[in-house]
């Protein structure tokens, strides 16, 4: 665990492989999704506007070699980074044939400062020749496979259209877990009609299932989707700042701490977020939520059964 912090951070992880600050560079790779391509639904999540998770500001016209060299650049200047991680984020990045898949990651590991990757994607597009190079990846480089969970109940991935299940997931998670990639997933806090036990439930099922690493987004309302809709009609809340920090902190002390953290709050694109707006005040968030832990006297781990 990092000894800067009360959990276990992926900033952390990565200095101790690399012996260097290392940074993600966010990639769009042009790759679609079946929810919007019509293979299962055109309309996508309730909480996406047709971009991709994480698009906002992504400039996909600069090619994938463009995009590295354009955030290592901010990056550098920023962070004082020296080494970088590609990774591929928006929509889903294992969505394709395998030789176009081939050809992206291969171009984008082989940027010098590049010294590892990402492919962030849905649990229902791992077919088993895309694995196979997922895994001859993994021993060539410094991989990890991020997917999207949002939520274990079904009745969640019903409204937000999902259009897989959590038994997906599962298979998902087991899968690559058996092929020894490094495993990711992404939850998303405060979502309509879940309750503070289902949501910290996930904790437990984040355990069982044994995941390498975690991201938690909270609920972000962007302009131009199905979700905006429902909040300009009163039917979806958006949790507090201290109400947030506090559920963080719960999730935490129930969570394994051999587990890395990813994210804690997610970055929604300021032109385009409607709700929460105390969401843009990333710092004062994650501030909050370590002086809430010191304050509990807790950590990552605290409340954690290994049974």
């Amino acid at each position: 665990m990092d000894s800067a912090k009360r959990y276990s951070t992926f900033s952390g992880e990565l200095k101790r492989v690399f012996g260097c600050k290392v940074q993600r560079i966010a990639i769009d790779a042009g790759f679609t999704c079946p929810n919007l391509d019509g293979t299962l639904d055109t309309r996508g999540c309730i909480y996406c506007g047709g971009h991709g998770s994480g698009s906002y500001g992504i400039r996909r016209e600069l090619g994938v070699t463009g995009q590295l060299h354009d955030g290592m650049e901010v990056m550098r200047r920023k962070y004082k980074a020296t080494a970088f991680l590609a990774y591929f984020q928006s929509y889903s990045n294992t969505y394709a044939p395998v030789e176009h898949l081939r050809k992206a990651f291969e171009e984008a590991i082989s940027v010098p400062g590049v010294v590892g990757m990402i492919s962030a994607t849905r649990p229902d597009c791992l077919a088993d020749d895309v694995m196979d190079y997922l895994c001859e990846l993994n021993d060539r480089t410094y991989f990890w496979l991020e997917l999207g969970m949002q939520s274990m109940h079904d009745k969640s991935l019903d409204l937000i259209n999902r259009r897989h299940n959590h038994a997906c997931l599962v298979d998902a998670v087991q899968r690559s877990k058996a092929r020894g990639l490094r495993t990711c997933v992404h939850v998303i806090l405060g979502l309509p009609g879940e309750s503070r036990p289902e949501m910290l439930a996930m904790a437990g099922e984040l355990n069982r299932l044994q995941v390498d690493g975690v991201k938690l987004h909270l609920l972000h309302v962007m302009r131009g989707t199905v979700l905006a809709d429902m909040h300009a009609r009163g039917e979806v809340d958006v949790m507090c700042r201290d109400g947030y920090a506090g559920l963080v902190c719960d999730f935490l002390e129930l969570l394994d701490p051999r587990i890395l953290i990813q994210r804690l709050t997610g970055d929604g694109g300021r032109e385009n977020l409607i709700a929460p707006l105390w969401s843009l005040k990333k710092f004062e968030i994650l501030n909050l939520i370590d002086a809430e832990l010191e304050r509990r006297g807790t950590r990552q781990g605290s409340h954690f059964d290994p049974l």
